[in-house]
This record gives structure tokens, C-alpha cells and sequence, in this order.
């Protein structure tokens, strides 16, 4: 299974021209990503190449980002994270810049992966969507729901999850699924092709609420091999 950018028809995927279009435009009639697709000016490795991250993440704040010493190229890319915070933040949001070499990983080895490696969904109690871009070398991935299943549903995992619940397969047992997020989790299909949020692009996605009117995005976290430089990632 590889990956490619999304297709300009995609029925899921709306294309937009400007941050005001990407904050404004609604989720409707299947649509649940939007991105803003971007070639941006500057050096972003030369920023993350200021802070020694070999694990783990370590977020940025404007104070941070402006105190670096950069050539023009990596001066360039500061302005557009800047610009980029800012935009998020005057739009009420609550934007976190990280620069990323690894998520914490679930090794309990269970029926069902939660972590950000497994395509998966984000939820809140409330509306809401998520922002995010990756600025150097490496982005997110992103799985269509009609080429997806959710991992609770496909019988021989369940049979596992009940087994691991102790229980009836009722609505308590679907409450268990739900507190340990393994509803949120979605298996590819066969004939499945995921594809890349590509790099520079600001994208906003649908995410699982009670008021949603379109299906959440599925997505994954891309995993960074070792001497890969560290991943620079915009999310709110």
C-alpha cells in the first residue's frame, strides 16, 4: 500500500485559495478535509536544525522562534510560522507549533493500536475541527472512509475487544470502546489508497462531534526514521 497526493476530484477533499476561505467554507455533502495548498518561501530545516530533538517533541513559542539567529532563507520560513500562529490564534484557536521525532507509542500490543501511527479519527464533545501543516519533510496521511473500516467492526477484532471487555456486546461494552478510544481507529481496505497532506499545505479537518454533518477524516501521524531530521508541525 503507497501513498500519493489527493486527486483534485476527490469527493472528500475541497480545495481553497486563502486562509479566509479555509476558516469559512462548511463541511457539507461528504466534504470532510479542506486544504489550502501552499509553496512556501524559506528554509525550514535550518530552524529545526537550531534545537537537538531526537525524541520525542519540543514545542515552539513566538518568543522561541524569534530569538534565533537565521540566514535570510531560514528568516523567510520564521515569518511564515509566525504568520501562520497568528492567523490561527486571531481566528480564536489555539495553535501549537512542535518540532516532532516521535509520539508516544501504545505497546500494550491490544486487539486495537490508539496511537497517532494508526489512521484514526479526532473527536470532541463539542464542534470543532483540526488545523495542521507540515513544513519540512515529511506530513500527515490521509485515508478516504470508503476505504476504510473501523477496526471495532470488523468481526475477529471485536471478538478480541470482547473478550478483553468481559461482557456482553451492549451498550455498556460500546461505552468501554469509546473510553479507550478504539472506536476511533480505522483499518484500510484491500483496494485502499491513502495519500499525503503534502508539505506546506494548511489543512482543516472534520472531526467526530455530536453536530457533525459529514464523516470525520481518517489520518495518521507519519513515524520518523532514525537520522530523519525532526518533523516541524502547526496543529490546533
Amino acid at each position: 500500500m503507497s501513498s500519493s497526493p489527493p486527486q483534485p476530484d476527490c469527493p472528500r477533499i475541497k480545495y481553497v485559495h486563502s486562509f479566509e476561505e479555509l476558516v469559512s467554507t462548511k463541511f457539507a455533502d461528504g466534504v470532510n478535509a479542506l486544504c489550502w495548498a501552499r509553496t512556501l518561501p524559506g528554509d525550514f530545516d535550518e530552524i529545526v536544525a537550531q534545537f537537538d530533538v531526537k525524541e520525542g517533541r519540543l514545542a515552539l513559542d513566538e518568543a522561541t522562534l524569534s530569538g534565533l539567529t537565521l540566514s535570510l532563507a531560514g528568516q523567510a520560513a520564521r515569518e511564515v510560522l509566525l504568520a501562520d500562529r497568528k492567523a490561527l490564534a486571531d481566528h480564536g484557536l489555539s495553535p501549537v507549533l512542535d518540532c516532532i521525532h516521535g509520539y508516544p507509542r501504545d505497546e500494550e500490543g491490544g486487539p486495537v493500536i490508539t496511537d497517532v501511527y494508526s489512521f484514526h479519527v479526532d473527536s470532541a464533545p463539542v464542534e470543532a475541527d483540526t488545523y495542521l501543516c507540515s513544513y519540512n519533510h515529511t506530513a500527515s496521511e490521509g485515508l478516504l472512509n470508503e476505504e476504510a473500516v473501523r477496526k471495532v467492526d470488523v468481526p475477529e477484532i471485536r471478538a478480541e475487544l470482547l473478550e478483553l471487555y468481559g461482557g456482553e456486546d451492549d451498550e455498556e461494552f460500546e461505552e468501554f470502546l469509546s473510553d479507550n478510544c478504539f472506536n476511533l481507529h480505522y483499518a484500510p481496505l484491500p483496494e485502499a489508497q491513502p495519500y499525503f497532506f503534502g508539505i506546506g499545505n494548511l489543512w482543516r479537518i472534520a472531526i467526530a462531534h455530536p453536530e457533525s454533518l459529514v464523516p470525520p477524516c481518517i489520518h495518521r501521524a507519519p513515524v520518523i526514521e532514525p537520522g530523519q531530521p525532526a518533523r516541524l508541525l502547526l496543529i490546533s
